[in-house]
């Protein structure tokens, strides 16, 4: 009974992990596209780092990481890269947690800091290609234009920018999605804490069984 069970969760955690390695290569791959082609550029002129791609790649590499301690930690029943993988996944938790209280302790200081930032950037449109790819890609995507609206290009909207006179800011824009997707956006995190959880939980459950299958081969 006690090898079965092992049997089980080792192949279990396995294609879990797998799963998620291969979802870490996808994401990985796109944040290289979008590093290469730079087709976004940058927003935040004092957050030059802080580009789709590079937020992507960081993203993929860390679960390609994460994923790839589970996979060969279950299937080599290796006690310390399942630890490893338990840990990380903690840490990672701990992180999304903290980073969310402070988003809602901190919300309103984010959202000058963000309208200042945004503010600083639309002046660089015509004096840097980055910034003017970026705004062009923002305004598109969302059918926006400006930060609360036309009026904010002193030199006239871009083209970039809808024709429609009662047109949004990108801002407000952004601010509505989230408000009007604010149920989805909580679904899905709390289905990447629990699904956190029970790679945790198998984790552990799994370096258990292999202690009870060792004493009891008498290894």
């Amino acid at each position: 009974m006690g090898m079965s069970s092992l049997k089980l969760l080792k192949y279990v955690l396995f294609i879990f992990n797998l799963l998620f390695w291969f979802c870490g290569c996808c994401i990985l791959g796109f944040g290289i596209y979008l590093l290469i082609h730079n087709n976004f550029g940058v927003l935040f002129h004092n957050l030059p780092s802080l580009t789709l791609g590079n937020v992507l790649i960081i993203v993929g590499s860390i679960i390609m990481v994460v994923a790839f301690l589970g996979c060969m930690g279950s299937i080599k029943e290796n006690k310390c890269l399942l630890m490893s993988f338990f840990l990380l996944l903690l840490i990672i938790l701990l992180a999304e947690v903290t980073l969310a209280i402070l988003l809602f302790v901190y919300e309103q200081k984010l959202s000058d800091s963000v309208a200042k930032g945004l503010t600083r950037s639309i002046q660089r449109y015509h004096s840097d290609n980055s910034t003017k790819a970026a705004w062009d890609n923002i305004q598109s995507f969302l059918q926006c234009c400006g930060i609360n609206g036309a009026s904010d290009w002193i030199r006239g909207p871009p083209d970039s920018c809808p024709k429609d006179p009662q047109v949004k800011g990108c801002y407000i824009k952004a601010q509505l999605w989230f408000h009007s997707n604010f149920l989805y956006t909580g679904i899905i995190t709390i289905c990447v804490c629990v699904i956190q959880v029970l790679g945790m939980s198998f984790a552990l459950t799994l370096n258990c069984q292999i202690d009870k299958t060792s004493q009891a081969l008498g290894l």
